[in-house]
């Protein structure tokens, strides 16, 4: 609301108007008598909220409500058409991407296979996101144009003050100086790029088992382990985009990583908490079996809930969560069983106790969280209606 002065009615009507269409997103549809109860506005008032956010495209009429004496109240929600975003998520081995419209609906998907470490990758990373992108719109008819916000989810974070990908040497192409500029232009419009496992702390933040909570810990434990540490419902990021990356916090047992943190395009050293958690590293603690089968191991499972409450005891120590969720392939596969483990073994090792829980969340995580964000994003510029 950039140009205004606070209290004159452009404000109060922009103000009213984001109330109403948040609650649309939310609660909707809503008939006019329902968003002025909600909102505090007269009937006059909220009727003409409706009418002139009809006018501008960003809600629309859906029907009627029965059921009540006197004439049947029309419903309104907020218009698909109004605005749509981009979400995507990167791993080693490809590239999902969605498109949706304004209300979160996915519209259009595409996977593109891509192994990251490969040499022809480096030099083709934006035409891969441009290629996902593309085929996620394809089947809704609509162009890059018509993006409003494109958010993508990949494993290290962007310096804030280098703009580079920290913190993931196994993608290689991801570490050019000039990516965001390089994807901004196949794409058509600027990019985000955010760390995956903050975009997972931000589905379970909406959707997931931190919904009732403002001060979690996400502890994604998958081909790679890192967290998320969220503080008064705000994610913490650190100086350079990297907190939360327990992967190479030292533990009594484990080597150092010592070759990440001198180098993070370069090699992983495969050190610390990462060396005792991740998949892999579940993996070879059971001779190689697969996973699943790993950790239906009593054995093999005491071991890892030892390592994990180890681990997490340190992290709970320093932040000092209400909550603790466990999220990513060996969480999921361990399940209530390696929770309950891991909790019984966390006695005694730090003063807090938070909760601790399995992530709930359907499908990818960190797809979720990116387009979460997306939407978020597009809410503020499209909702803005100063």
């Amino acid at each position: 609301m950039a140009g205004t002065t606070p209290g004159t009615p452009r404000v109060l009507r922009a103000m009213n108007d984001r109330a109403a269409l948040d609650l649309l997103v939310t609660q909707g549809p809503l008939t006019r008598t329902r968003i002025g109860e909600l909102t505090g506005l007269s009937k006059p008032t909220a009727s003409q909220l409706l009418a002139r956010l009809e006018e501008a495209g960003l809600v629309r009429s859906t029907g009627s409500q029965s059921g009540r004496p006197g004439p049947n109240a029309v419903l309104y929600e907020i218009h698909p058409a109004a605005a749509h975003v981009a979400a995507l998520s990167v791993g080693p081995t490809g590239i999902d991407a969605v498109v949706a419209d304004i209300t979160g609906a996915v519209v259009g998907s595409c996977r593109v296979e891509a192994d990251a470490v490969a040499e022809d990758v480096r030099h083709r990373t934006a035409q891969l996101v441009a290629e996902a992108v593309d085929g996620a719109l394809r089947p809704t008819g609509l162009g890059h144009d018509d993006l409003d916000a494109v958010v993508i989810g990949t494993p290290g974070a962007i310096d804030p003050h280098t703009g580079q990908l920290r913190y993931a040497p196994h993608l290689p192409g991801w570490h050019s100086r000039t990516l965001l500029a390089d994807l901004a232009e196949v794409v058509g419009r600027p990019v985000v790029i955010e760390n995956d496992v903050n975009l997972a702390a931000v589905a379970e933040q909406y959707e997931g088992a931190a919904q009732d909570h403002d001060h979690f810990v996400l502890a994604y434990l998958d081909e790679g382990v890192g967290a998320a540490i969220v503080l008064g419902g705000t994610l913490l990021r650190g100086a350079t985009g990297g907190a939360g990356e327990i992967g190479y916090m030292p533990l009594p047992g484990a080597p150092l990583a010592r070759g990440g943190a001198a180098d993070w395009a370069g090699p992983d050293a495969g050190g610390g908490f990462q060396s005792q958690v991740s998949c892999p590293a579940v993996r070879d603690l059971a001779g190689g079996r697969p996973l699943a089968e790993a950790l239906a191991d009593e054995t093999v499972r005491a071991e890892v809930a030892r390592r994990l409450a180890t681990g997490l005891a340190s992290v709970v120590a320093v932040v000092d969560p209400e909550l603790v969720v466990l999220s990513g392939r060996v969480a999921q596969e361990g399940g209530e069983e390696l929770r309950e483990r891991v909790e019984a073994e966390m006695t005694g090792l730090a003063l807090p106790r938070p909760l601790l829980r399995i992530s709930d969340i359907e499908g990818d995580p960190i797809l979720t969280g990116a387009l979460r964000t997306a939407l978020a994003q597009a809410r503020d510029s499209v909702f803005d209606t100063a």
